[in-house]
Parts: structure tokens; sequence; C-alpha cells
């Protein structure tokens, strides 16, 4: 297995929860790369079903070390729910490392988010409103805090009071609202350190130790490529880089450490939020899509805007990643259409473009040229080897192959670990 990160090759939701996990049984230590609790991933294993998102999705193995590393930004309240939620489940987590350089959500970052995109009205982002974007903005304009700081009294406590203290008059003086409580939030804190305390460890180092012995490490991202700051339908994005170069920026491991990427691809395109779409289906096809596929969001329950594979994103993801192996997902929730549709390209005006465009206004003129194929009727999620499948849905898959510049090596057919085609080892 050696080195090898799981991305997400589309808006994300592709289903990286399910394959990190899967994948995780080769691994000894899996790391979380980016993102916060704005990340869902949903696992599935002997009717037990497990929803992270904070938490690496190794979590459910005893012998994996899970980071949560420094390009994560941390809600520590979130995060100890998490922990309780788990633990509820009878799983320990005993092995959770939490990098010492991660930045922390506080209740100002939540309550920013909120208010900003309540007084953006039609031009909201579409955020999650957990304080993932204004966590990011203060790492950026360093002011942030990050989860070292809390274990020095003194310093912790001065660096928030100063930035309680200018973060309340934005509330006051801009948008009118209540300020926050300097006391309440330190004292607070200070109760979620002593928490969270043995778990925090410098993982840069822990990273650089297990691959200087030669374990095998998996890097988990969360969101997907259009949703990179970035290289994503910018502005309707994360405030991070779920791309595969994001692991080095957001881990403390060398460019030079991975030796695969694996891109989840999803069998068709989803969308949570607003911006444009190209395949999306207003319709009663999209309509059944949502519903067989169970499309709404782990983390907010929103329903997702559903349409037809759209493989110009998926060799842009390929491209940009440097995907070297692709798992398919959700192929079963194709079964009973007649008819399916890739899209291979753009069509703008009287030309064909199928390179993915950086503006939203050019993409928003673009109507996809699609390719039609035969779909299949038969029920697939309990097919393990690619041979048993339809031959459509065995045509559906290598011309997706074809399409996106990379090997299709696993194939799923449902949210359990043995709903699983594996055509090539990863």
């Amino acid at each position: 297995m050696s080195n090898l990160a799981v991305i997400g090759a589309q808006w994300g939701d592709e289903g990286k929860g399910k394959f990190t996990d899967y994948l995780a049984q080769k691994a000894d230590i899996v790391v979380r790369y980016q993102g916060g609790n704005n990340a869902g991933h949903t696992i599935e294993v002997e009717n037990k079903q497990l929803k992270l998102h904070l938490i690496p999705s190794g979590i459910m193995y005893k012998d994996k070390i899970c980071v949560i590393g420094n390009g994560v930004v941390i809600d520590l309240k979130a995060l100890i729910e998490e922990i309780e939620y788990i633990e509820s489940k009878g799983i320990s987590v005993e092995n959770l490392r939490i990098s010492d350089r991660a930045h922390l959500i506080f209740p100002y970052h939540i309550k920013l988010d909120i208010l900003s995109e309540n007084n953006k009205g039609n031009n909201d982002i579409g955020t999650t409103k957990k304080g993932i974007g204004p966590a990011y903005m203060d790492k950026v304009s360093r002011t942030g805090i990050r989860v070292c700081d809390i274990f020095n009294k003194e310093v912790f406590a001065s660096r928030l009071k100063y930035n309680v203290e200018e973060k309340n008059k934005l509330f006051t003086l801009l948008y009118d609202a209540d300020p926050l409580d300097y006391q309440s939030i330190l004292e607070e804190y200070l109760g979620y350190a002593e928490k969270v305390k043995k778990y925090v460890a410098d993982t840069s180092a822990l990273v650089h130790s297990y691959m200087q012995q030669g374990k095998d490490i998996l890097f988990e991202g969360a969101q997907g490529t259009l949703l990179d700051i970035d290289m994503g339908t910018y502005p309707y994005v994360t405030s991070s880089h779920p791309i595969s170069g994001g692991v080095s920026i957001g881990t403390g491991a060398a460019p030079s450490a991975l030796d695969k990427v694996v891109g989840i691809v999803k069998a068709y395109t989803t969308r949570v939020g607003k911006g444009p779409f190209p395949t999306e289906l207003s319709d009663e096809i999209g309509e059944t899509i949502r519903d067989k596929g169970h499309e709404y969001g782990t983390t907010t329950g929103r329903a997702r805007r559903c349409g037809w594979l759209d493989a110009v994103i998926v060799k842009y993801a390929v491209r940009i990643s440097g995907i070297t192996d692709i798992v398919l997902t959700k192929l079963d929730t194709l079964s009973g259409f007649d008819k399916l549709k890739i899209c291979t390209g753009y069509k703008i005006g009287d030309k064909i473009i199928e390179d993915f465009p950086a503006s939203l206004e050019t993409l928003a003129q673009c109507e996809p040229v699609y390719q039609e194929m035969d779909g299949w009727t038969e029920d697939i999620t309990g097919v393990t080897d690619f041979d048993q499948l339809p031959e459509n849905a065995k045509k559906y898959v290598n011309r997706i192959e074809e399409l996106s510049g990379s090997k299709i090596s696993i194939v799923s057919v449902g949210p359990e670990r043995k709903q699983t085609i594996v055509r090539h080892e990863i």
C-alpha cells in the first residue's frame, strides 16, 4: 500500500468515508489533512453506522493511529461530542492524535459565519455556518489560536481577549448584534483543553517517524476537488485544499511522500449549495437519483443537487491531483434507468471545450455535450466480481475510465465494506 491519499474528485459527498475505512485495513496510520466539522463521512460495517466529522475514518480499527493534522480547523466542543458519540458505540479513541499546530474554532468564528452569511442575502455562499471560513481567515491574518496555545493559560488568555474584543467590534458596530463574553469562553475552552490534552502531539514528527519506519500511511481528505479554495468553483468553495497538494500543507509530510492518489468518483454528479452545475437534472430523473442514492448531507441534511456524470470534472481532478487510481461509487444507484448519459465536453456557442473553466460566468454558459449509453435493470448490490456485472454496467465503467485518463481500480455497489468490487489492488 505505501503512502496514499484519498481525495474527492467532484464537489464532495463522493463516498470518501467508506473507502478511507476500507483502505485503512492495510494502513498503519490514517491522517486527516484539511477542513473541519463541515465535513461528513459515513461508514457502515455489519449494520453499524458511524457518522464522522473530524475524526479520521480509520477509527473503527483498534490498531490504527488516527491523526487530525495541522491543516484541520478544530471546534473543540464538536470534537469532544464526537469522541463521546464514538465511545457510546463501543469504539475506543485511545489511538487518536491531534496536531498541536492545528487552529481552533471559537464561538466568535461561528457567530461571524452566521452573521456574514445572513447579511449577504441572496449572495450568500451557502456555508455550513460552523465557523470554518472565519477560522481560516484568522489563521491567514495571523491572529488565530492553535491547539498548543491553549495549554499556556497566560498566552491563551491574552490572545483570546484580543480576538474577542476585535470580533465584538464587528458584531456590535457592523452587524448590530450582541457581543460575546470573553470570560465564559476562556473558562469553557480551558475545560476543553483538559479533556483533549492526552491526545495532543507533534503529529508532523509522528507521521515522519512512521515514514522512516516504512509504515503504510493513508491521508484522508474532506470535501472535493471543486471545493478547493484555489482550484474549485470559487467563491462557492471551502476554505482549504482538498486536492492532493493539501496533504503536504496539512500534515507536514514532504510532497514526495505520496506513492498513490486515490480519487473517489460518484457514478453521477452531486452538488450542495449554489453555483453553476452543467449536468444538473431538475426533473424526475434528478429526483429519482436523489431518492435512490439518499443524497442528503451528512453534516447539514441538505438535499443535494443531482445530475449525470461529468467527465470533464473527473478528468480535471485527475490532472491537478495526479490521481493514480479511481474508486467509482454508487454504481448501484443507476440500476433501473433505460438510458444513462455522460458529459464528455462543454459547448459554448459554436465552440466545444474539454477543460474545466475558471470563470463561473463561463461555466454558467456551458451546455453539456453528452454521450448516451444503454442502462441496466439488474440489482447489482450483491455483485463482488466485475465480470458478473451486467454488460451495460461494465461498458459504463469502462467508458468513464477512458474519459478520465486514470484506471478505475475499485467499484462500489453499496455502502457496506463487503459491497466492493476490486479490479486492481491499491
